[in-house]
């Protein structure tokens, strides 16, 4: 994942926020991936997130003025393109989980590696949409985007023992299911 220059980020909101649309369209750009990879471990389905990152930031620009500036920029973002993907899952059963992932890298790995990669792929993504919505979104936001627990609360508006506990049944959960697919835990 690729670090963020939360400085640039601010700058550009400042800007977006006297309706910059370049400044916000470079916004988009710098956290596309950011917020289509958290609605897509969130849903399990690359249009779905694809749409779900769409209406994440035409509500961001509809919104823009209500951000106080209080938390980062990143983190408001995240919790309104996680509340999408909560509303989606609440009102949509089954989640569908899509037959291409991500490609890995092709120059460096033989056929079985790229089979053995896509199928652990497919297994995580399974296990995450087991996860109860809380489960999932805190073990998101804290093992993929690598925020603080702090930052999940502020984010989600949970007490923090409550994000802790969250993440922590999360990994409970991922070791058992590891265990039950004789991987090494």
């Amino acid at each position: 994942m690729a670090e963020v220059n939360h400085e640039k980020i601010e700058r550009l909101v400042a800007r977006a926020r006297r309706k910059d649309r370049e400044a916000f369209s470079e916004i988009v750009r710098l956290l596309m991936n950011s917020i289509v990879a958290l609605t897509y471990r969130m849903t399990g389905n690359r249009e779905v997130a694809l749409d779900l990152t769409q209406d994440t930031f035409v509500s961001a620009w509809e919104y823009l003025s209500s951000f106080r500036g209080e938390a980062k920029f990143e983190s408001w973002l995240y919790r309104i393109a996680s509340n999408k993907a909560i509303n989606y899952l609440n009102t949509v059963k089954p989640i569908s989980i899509d037959k291409e992932v991500d490609p890995p890298d092709q120059s460096v790995a033989t056929p079985e590696d790229l089979y053995t990669r896509k199928e652990l792929r497919q297994a995580v993504l399974g296990f995450m949409r087991e996860l109860p919505l809380q489960q999932r979104l805190t073990f998101e936001l804290r093992f993929y985007r690598q925020m603080s627990f702090e930052e999940i609360a502020e984010m989600t508006g949970r007490a923090l023992g409550t994000v802790k506990t969250n993440y922590r049944e999360a990994v409970l959960k991922l070791r058992a299911f590891a265990t039950a697919k004789g991987w090494r835990p």
